[in-house]
């Protein structure tokens, strides 16, 4: 191990204790860890090139003029990324919506921070599972033999750590 000195505000250490005991860690160093490991493994999901499926989440106001047309629309004109949406109330104004997409990772990207950035929308994340897409032939359930396409999970290169 290398010790490395960082500096951090006031403020930043008091989330990170309670980010450290409500979590359980026995120390900083192991929540830093875990933080810096997560951090650079979202970063390198965004490097990636290939296919994905995706969940974008994203909460609008859809009092906002013609906010929820626009959204509809794009999901309608992306109609080769959108797999299914759905659509909850959260208040009288507030609604979250949660879009499962599949494509390249370039367009499913591109298509997310679209939605993101309109007005109207308040929050918004994407979570990329990086996928093999592959067009395979077989019958289900004893009906006649059918090809489509099927989305097998390809594993990165950071190794997976066991649940606290």
């Amino acid at each position: 191990m290398e010790r490395i000195t960082a500096t951090l505000d006031k403020d930043l250490v008091q989330e990170l204790d309670r980010f450290q005991k409500d979590r359980g860690y026995q120390n900083r160093s192991e929540a830093l860890r875990d933080l810096i490991r997560a951090g650079l493994q979202e970063g390198a999901h965004g490097h990636e090139s290939g296919a994905c499926v995706g969940a974008l989440v994203y909460v609008y106001d859809h009092e906002v003029r013609a906010l929820a047309k626009r959204l509809t629309t794009a999901q309608h004109d992306h109609h080769d990324l959108s797999v299914a949406t759905m659509h909850v109330h959260l208040d009288h104004n507030s609604c979250l919506e949660v879009a499962v997409l599949r494509g390249s990772s370039a367009e499913v990207r591109h298509f997310s921070e679209h939605v993101i950035a309109e007005r109207g929308v308040r929050h918004g994340r994407l979570v990329v599972i990086p996928v093999a897409l592959e067009a395979e032939a077989h019958a289900h359930g004893g009906g006649k033999p059918h090809v489509h396409p099927h989305a097998h999970v390809r594993h990165t290169g950071a190794k997976a750590k066991s649940a606290r």
